[in-house]
């Protein structure tokens, strides 16, 4: 039981780390240019050197909420794990971790809004480059939303013995 408690915990703080990483990094697009590589995040334009992203008018509503979900689902996923440890010191006996379960699984929902939006709105395109694709902050927002989900239920299941 301490084994599966000790991977979970360590997979949790994993997922917060990733969720941070693919957050602030600027690499969710990757492109390439006559010049240099170009890549595009959530916050930046970067090639030689970052800019303020290029949004349009209509895609700058879909892109702050692509923002907001993400910054949402690492305060609840830290909100999570500081639960987690608060419950593994204070609940009793045979019962369960609901509540970091219930926190975790609204993380995971707030992953999947964000990178559904993202992918419906923004992964074709990339500003002044050819041959978009993703770069490894996108993949690791989709790594985190399958560990979200699975640790979440984990909690749910898990019972303190």
């Amino acid at each position: 039981m301490l084994v599966l408690l000790a991977g979970i915990f360590v997979v949790h703080i994993a997922t917060v780390i990733m969720l941070f990483v693919s957050t602030i990094a600027n690499v969710w697009m990757v492109g390439s240019s006559n010049y240099a590589r170009i890549s595009t995040g959530l916050w930046l334009l970067c090639n030689r050197t970052c800019t303020e992203l290029p949004v349009s008018s209509e895609d700058e509503a879909s892109l702050k909420a692509v923002q907001a979900f993400m910054i949402l689902s690492i305060i609840f996923s830290v909100v999570a794990l500081v639960l987690f440890i608060i419950q593994l010191f204070t609940l009793e006996k045979g019962k369960r971790f609901y509540m970091t379960g219930a926190v975790m699984l609204v993380c995971w929902m707030c992953i999947l809004i964000a990178v559904s939006i993202y992918t419906a709105r923004f992964t074709s395109t990339v500003a002044f480059a050819t041959n978009p694709h993703h770069g490894y902050c996108f993949i690791l927002a989709w790594i985190c939303f399958c560990f979200s989900f699975i640790i979440g239920i984990l909690y749910l299941v898990l019972r303190k013995k």
